[in-house]
């Protein structure tokens, strides 16, 4: 299935996509979707009325998240572009619920607070119910789906900081969307291409099979140590080709456009709006 959070006449519900129009789903997003079952939204997809997609506004499949839970140095060729070894262990950082972003969501900063902010496209994985100590052979049964996101970072606040939770977790710094794809249509997410433009310049290019620590090994790591509970994201890092590594770096401005691209799951497409004042 491909589940999408939406508001149409103000008002923000869950829905099925299906080709170019949604059934309306009962639940307020996705999140609620997963808590109370994914398999109760066929049965209350067959009682809908379908609406255009082109007269709805997608929001972030997941409009409150308990926890994202962001990887770092997770792509060999990330690691690489850095001269930096693997490392043997996931690197653990977060970003805060409030950093959630929509599709086609300006991106804003202040710039008396940073001037390099960054791009990093990523495979989101979306959990399904709650996981404690959970086995790598039993990780996928505790998804729900996937997504696109886009780990925006202020490099300035990271570096200064010495950590990088602040420069990762700014206001709208956490779009995703445009939709989650559910495990029964994407069973293994290890073998998808990930692309990301910057105003139409092809800037990442990578493949999920360059995960140095993939979907289950990254469940089994974070559950062990903390609770998952449904509608939780790991975001599972991002590849080579970010602006900061770039010779010179080259980082956002207003009016640029980034998109997104994770094969199977699709586009995801924001602008970076006017500075805040």
């Amino acid at each position: 299935m491909r589940l999408v959070t939406f508001r149409y006449q103000d008002d923000a519900m869950a829905g099925l996509l299906i080709e170019d129009k949604v059934l309306p789903l009962p639940w307020p997003d996705v999140k609620a979707l997963i808590e109370s079952g994914l398999e109760n939204a066929r049965e209350a997809a067959a009682a809908a009325h379908a609406i255009p997609l082109s007269h709805v506004d997608l929001l972030a499949p997941i409009l409150k998240p308990g926890k994202i839970i962001a990887i770092g140095l997770n792509y060999l060729d990330h690691c690489l572009e850095q001269g930096k070894t693997p490392p043997e262990r996931p690197t653990i950082f977060t970003k805060f619920s409030t950093a959630v972003n929509h599709p086609n969501g300006d991106i804003r900063w202040d710039p008396a607070l940073t001037q390099q902010v960054d791009y990093e496209a990523e495979l989101a994985v979306i959990i399904g119910k709650r996981a404690y100590r959970v086995n790598e052979a039993d990780a996928y049964a505790y998804v729900a789906g996937y997504t696109c996101l886009n780990d925006i970072t202020a490099r300035d606040l990271q570096r200064a900081d010495k950590q990088w939770v602040r420069g990762k977790s700014l206001d709208a710094f956490a779009p995703m969307g445009p939709v989650m794809v559910t495990t029964d249509e994407l069973p293994d997410p290890h073998g998808l291409d990930i692309r990301c433009w910057v105003n139409g310049e092809l800037r990442q290019e990578s493949n999920t099979h360059q995960l140095i620590h993939t979907v289950p090994k990254l469940i089994a790591f974070c559950s062990r140590a903390f609770t998952l509970e449904p509608g939780d994201i790991i975001t599972t890092g991002t590849p080579g080709g970010v602006g900061v590594f770039r010779d010179p770096p080259i980082f956002l401005k207003p009016g640029d456009e980034i998109v997104v691209e994770i094969e199977s799951i699709g586009r995801l497409r924001n602008h970076v709006g006017p500075y805040l004042s």
